[in-house]
């Protein structure tokens, strides 16, 4: 079976960290991924579902707005890799299972933190280990401009690297493949329309008549092919911007809501609660708290 491969990955940030008892951090929430291995000292990452044990011999992801805890009592010594997710529709391997994973590493692995490393110098953090710190969008601006500067061949590594690094967590149990290899023109261009107009008036049968086809049909074809109705695509897509905004701006949670394309902030906000299980305003307080 011919597939397609849709995700691509935008490195932020590798580097090997040697960390002492002040790397404790509650409530940390990124908008992009995070891996680690662990090659030295001990550690805990946790979030409200489980609690990882940070050891030697074995890497671990947190997905993009994963709430999760950090600490370390005495010392940790980690390879880390910060990167963001991108894909032509929008979606994410992850945007269901937002959680915390452990896996054993291989050699290989280890292998691939080093050479991604070796050929990716300077891209350490540099200034803390603090997120209040170095979670900002215009640090974020910065180190994916030296993206633009990598030759065709180290751009193709680093890809291949993050691909095969981010396989390790696809657990085929957890994450079943979608058996049809491409998805239909219409449905792309449908996914693409609401990634640019989150900000305005988007229904399904706006949709499906962009798309010449029943509202039933496009509904049917569209969760087919993506996982989940028109609707609840929708709105997830509107709170992952709502969350990035919440995180990267300072702006008020009103003017958010208007522009992710909810009528008036009470529904902004029912909707937020339902997708993130926090409200929009103790979301923003526990980025606060780091921040």
């Amino acid at each position: 079976m011919k597939r397609i491969l849709k995700h691509t990955f935008s490195l932020l940030n590798i580097d090997h960290a040697k960390l002492g008892d002040k790397w404790n951090y509650q409530n940390v929430i990124s908008p992009y991924f995070r891996l680690y291995y662990i090659d030295k000292g001990f550690g805990e990452l946790s979030n409200l579902e489980k609690n990882l044990k940070l050891e030697p011999g074995y890497l671990y992801m947190i997905p993009s707005f994963t709430l999760c805890n950090l600490y370390c009592d005495s010392f940790l010594h980690q390879y880390f890799i910060h990167f963001f997710e991108e894909s032509p529709d929008g979606t994410s391997l992850f945007s269901n299972h937002r959680s915390i994973f452990k896996v054993k590493a291989s050699e290989i692995d280890i292998l691939n933190f080093k050479r991604l490393l070796a050929i990716n110098p300077g891209r350490g953090i540099n200034r803390s280990d603090n997120p209040k710190v170095y979670e900002k969008d215009i640090y974020y601006k910065e180190y994916q401009k030296l993206n633009d500067h990598q030759n065709l061949s180290i751009f193709l590594e680093t890809q291949g690297i993050l691909l095969q690094l981010i396989s390790r967590f696809l657990i085929p149990i957890i994450f079943k493949q979608n058996e049809i290899a491409t998805t239909p023109a219409r449905i792309m261009d449908a996914i693409s329309y609401i990634s640019i107009n989150l900000d305005k008036e988007l229904s399904v049968s706006l949709l499906a008549h962009r798309s010449n086809l029943n509202a039933d049909y496009f509904s049917r074809i569209f969760k087919q092919y993506t996982g989940i109705g028109p609707v609840d695509f929708i709105q997830g897509k509107r709170i992952e911007r709502a969350q990035y905004l919440i995180f990267t701006t300072n702006m008020p949670i009103s003017a958010i809501a208007l522009i992710t394309g909810f009528e008036n902030v009470f529904y902004f906000s029912k909707i937020f609660k339902k997708i993130t299980g926090i409200s929009p305003g103790q979301y923003k307080k526990q980025i606060a708290l780091n921040h």
